[in-house]
């Protein structure tokens, strides 16, 4: 690409309603992971030397559970729009494009699942 391709306001590179929307969740997602890795930390020293029963009584603890489980869908959605931004920026071939964004969302939605699932049963069924 040259510079008169870049330089012409009628060229499109992609949404920018949705570039902009990503950046703005992408940044507020990073802000909460900061909150929520400070509780993490919070939990893990917490629990370091502890026993399962104790683990088990602290993670299933509603507020707990619940900041965990906010924890693993907010760390999935800043990792999936990271990666996404990634895809665009380094993968130029359509079908290796739109491959590559599927799994990319197949891969955060599993993994959120999951591991929202290995936390519930933990909580509930210890």
């Amino acid at each position: 690409m040259d510079s008169k391709t870049i330089s012409n306001p009628h060229n499109h590179y992609g949404d920018p309603k949705a570039a902009t929307r990503h950046f703005i969740v992408q940044r507020l997602s990073g802000a909460f992971n900061v909150l929520f890795m400070l509780f993490l930390i919070w939990v893990v020293t917490r629990l370091a030397g502890a026993e399962r029963a104790e683990m088990v009584a602290v993670v299933g603890q509603p507020v707990v559970a619940i900041i965990l489980g906010l924890l693993i869908i907010n760390v999935c959605l800043h990792m999936r729009i990271g990666m996404t931004e990634v895809i665009d920026d380094y993968v130029h071939d359509a079908r290796l494009h739109s491959l590559s964004m599927l799994l990319n969302n197949f891969f955060a939605v599993a993994v959120a699942l999951l591991t929202v699932a290995a936390l519930l049963k933990l909580a509930f069924g210890g």
